[in-house]
């Protein structure tokens, strides 16, 4: 098997306001982008791992994600959890010049 990376654009940046998150599904996952009140943009998983809360709906502060069902906490920028057994996979995601959100997505194909 092989793997190559897919970008594909979720939204503009403009769709989600600063200190908030939003879900969105990408050709076989389901992610939660994430605009910082610093203007920074991170992509997690949807679910949080322990109950699979909604994250997008979660608090953030810094990078900071706060889950809305039982407050485990997650580093955005690396997905670590800071409280919590497991962390959550995070995805490359970037803001291009026309101000769209550009994932970037592992592809697998057989050999």
């Amino acid at each position: 098997m092989t793997e190559t990376m897919a970008e594909v654009r979720i939204c503009s940046l403009s769709a989600i306001p600063p200190g908030e998150g939003r879900s969105f599904s990408a050709p076989g996952e389901d992610i939660a982008v994430f605009h910082t009140r610093g203007g920074r943009v991170f992509a997690t998983q949807a679910a949080c791992p322990h109950k699979r809360g909604p994250l997008a709906d979660g608090l953030v502060g810094g990078t900071m994600l706060i889950c809305p069902l039982h407050a485990w906490k997650f580093d955005l920028s690396t997905g670590e959890a800071v409280m919590g057994e497991c962390g959550l996979r995070t995805y490359p995601v970037r803001v291009d010049e026309e101000g769209q959100v550009i994932l970037t997505l592992d592809t697998h194909t057989a050999c």
